[in-house]
């Protein structure tokens, strides 16, 4: 069984790796430095679901980003499927930043 956490971790590593690789349009950082990423799940089934947020409700990609996210997800070998779910609770705030994004936009 630890087995089975131990490459969880490891495929949520790599869900990460995939996160990291899409930026957001009006931003010149990835959605995960952005925190725009709350939770990544994998069950024993290899199905993920990933719980986030945009950046404002009227998002202009508030519909093909998820998508993109779900597409970029499935191509990991280890993943069966995928499926973001969009939440505003908590609303995204600039707090949410990693330092890495804030150093990127000036903010530090």
């Amino acid at each position: 069984m630890s087995e089975e956490v131990i490459n969880n971790q490891e495929l949520g590593e790599k869900i990460v790796q995939v996160l990291k690789t899409i930026y957001d349009p009006e931003i010149p950082v990835d959605i995960y430095e952005l925190g725009l990423i709350y939770d990544v799940f994998v069950n024993e089934d290899r199905d993920v679901k990933i719980l986030m947020t945009l950046t404002s409700p009227n998002c202009p990609v508030a519909e093909t980003l998820p998508v993109e996210f779900e597409e970029k997800v499935k191509s990991l070998d280890a993943v069966k499927n995928a499926m973001v779910e969009i939440t505003f609770d908590p609303p995204w705030t600039q707090d949410l930043m990693s330092e890495e994004a804030k150093l990127e936009l000036g903010m530090l």
